[in-house]
């Protein structure tokens, strides 16, 4: 995730970056933010993102996971991956099971980035 300030997470207070429409994002914000969306610009990855998002329990094992997807196990492992080092899910092993949840706050993070508040109604 960002590393932007401990505000980020917290729509109370007002956080280190304004969306997008209301100011220019400075080099090293833009830096922090890409690899979340470039993280989610893959079909599989954004599917996954939203498979983990919706889970019942707030997580999901890997083995739910693949069974969705016409693809290896390593390369569905590698879109997870992917999505772990872009701050947008966490990971732990339970035995030879992986169990993947929302990073807290990471969704909302992107969505205040993109929040057109009032510029829709301009």
């Amino acid at each position: 995730m960002p590393t932007l300030s401990s505000e980020t997470t917290s729509r109370r207070d007002t956080p280190a970056w304004t969306p997008v429409v209301q100011g220019a994002l400075d080099a090293q914000q833009a830096d922090a933010f890409a690899p979340m969306f470039k993280a989610l610009g893959d079909p599989v990855r954004l599917r996954l993102l939203s498979m983990i998002a919706s889970a019942g329990r707030g997580e999901v094992c890997v083995c739910d996971l693949t069974g969705e997807f016409q693809l290896t196990g390593p390369t569905i492992s590698h879109h997870l991956k992917v999505l772990r080092e872009a701050g947008l899910v966490h990971s732990d092993r339970r035995g030879t099971w992986v169990y993947y949840r929302l990073v807290p706050g990471a969704l909302a993070l992107l969505g205040g980035l993109l929040d057109l508040g009032e510029a829709v109604s301009a």
